[in-house]
């Protein structure tokens, strides 16, 4: 039975950075969050966004909470899907989605067995100039696609006292800096383009080699200054440069550092075609460069009175009144949740699926890979 988004509620597991802005976006939603479960009853009960639950599986036995969001730790995200599924909840989990593509292989199968409705959450792909130029590649704007480079940017963990749990190989995967914002990219371009990276050719770097890691935890872009430390040596990367095929034959290059002075939070793409070229930046996410050969150049404003009317739809105030960050998981959840009010995934869902969070670990393999042998590595999908 067809139910209303309002009906409906959720569980948070995780309440450091990103599951506040999990909690943030179901509310404006309309969706109410029943209750958070932190790694303790009192550090969750500290941030006094929702009632706590006093674990897991105490939210899994709520038998009114319809959806499960898990912004935990990495080598958590496996088992705590499995519970979920096992449990009759529909998942929204974050990326990625296990830290191997066997159990992310697992989940995938185990997921579209249930019926239930389940997502990795690339929360990129809702901006709205993004669903723009989707639209545009979609519909021939650019003619035939020949090229598609850019990268993703940040600065967050660029001195040697910079210290999250994702520096941690056992708790957060092989790669890192691929893995946590370079899976976003790899995702992005490929559903804008609709062509799967078929080959990748990786050259991973540590800039850092031993960090200065706190006695105690960190929680993700809070200050650790001040605190006792002890010398950490590095395993994962802070910076790769990685060539791709695409399957229809385009290539493509991007850049991925954690380590990037003064970019904050930056990803950005071209894509170069026959007839035209767009381009965008995150840190300008209300702007699309619109690339002309014989005619003038056009940056085109976030407007819903000017874009294609799939766009439109995902974007709600008027031009000049920006809609950022918070406000994709809002969108994002606007289809995942459209899907749990019908009762199942949408035989084309318009978000990503466990499917497509598999695809970004199968593409990480195929990076470290590359990296390690120095040569093409093909994509097995």
């Amino acid at each position: 039975m067809s139910r209303e988004i309002a009906d409906l509620k959720a569980g948070v597991v995780g309440t450091g950075f990103i599951g506040v802005v999990h909690v943030d976006a179901l509310r404006r939603l309309g969706v109410e969050v029943k209750g958070v479960v932190g790694s303790t009853p009192e550090r969750a009960a500290a941030k006094r966004i929702a009632p706590v639950y006093d674990s897991y599986e105490g939210l899994l036995e709520d038998d009114n909470v319809d959806v499960v969001h898990l912004t935990t730790p990495n080598h958590l995200h496996y088992p705590q899907v499995k519970q979920a599924l096992a449990a009759g909840k529909h998942v929204v989990c974050e990326k990625p989605l296990a830290l191997s593509s066997t159990e992310t292989a697992e989940l995938v199968e185990l997921a579209e067995a249930s019926g239930l409705v389940h997502c990795t959450n690339f929360n990129i792909r809702f901006y709205p100039m993004n669903q723009e130029a989707r639209a545009r590649v979609r519909s021939g704007e650019l003619g035939e696609v020949w090229s598609v480079h850019g990268g993703y940017l940040q600065d967050w963990l660029a001195t040697p006292t910079d210290w999250n749990w994702r520096l941690e190989p056992e708790r957060a995967g092989e790669l890192r800096a691929v893995g946590d914002i370079g899976s976003h990219w790899m995702d992005l371009t490929q559903w804008i383009t609709g062509k799967r990276i078929v080959e990748v050719f990786a050259d991973l770097a540590i800039a850092i080699p031993v960090r200065q890691r706190p006695k105690g935890e960190v929680e993700t872009f809070a200050s650790a200054a001040g605190v006792e430390r002890e010398d950490a040596p590095m395993a994962t990367e802070d910076i790769a440069h990685i060539l791709l095929r695409f399957e229809g034959g385009q290539r493509g290059s991007l850049v991925v550092s954690q380590v990037a002075t003064g970019r904050k939070n930056s990803p950005r793409y071209e894509v170069d075609g026959s007839k035209g070229a767009l381009a965008w930046d995150g840190e300008r996410h209300e702007e699309l460069w619109l690339g002309r050969r014989d005619t003038p150049n056009e940056i085109l404003l976030r407007n819903p009175a000017l874009m294609h009317s799939d766009a439109a739809r995902k974007t709600h105030l008027p031009v000049g009144h920006a809609e950022g960050f918070a406000a994709t998981f809002r969108e994002l959840y606007r289809a995942v949740y459209a899907d749990v009010a019908r009762g199942g995934p949408s035989a084309e869902p318009e978000y990503p699926t466990f499917r497509d969070g598999h695809v970004e670990n199968v593409l990480c393999d195929a990076v470290s890979l590359s990296d390690r042998e120095r040569r093409w590595v093909e994509v097995t999908p």
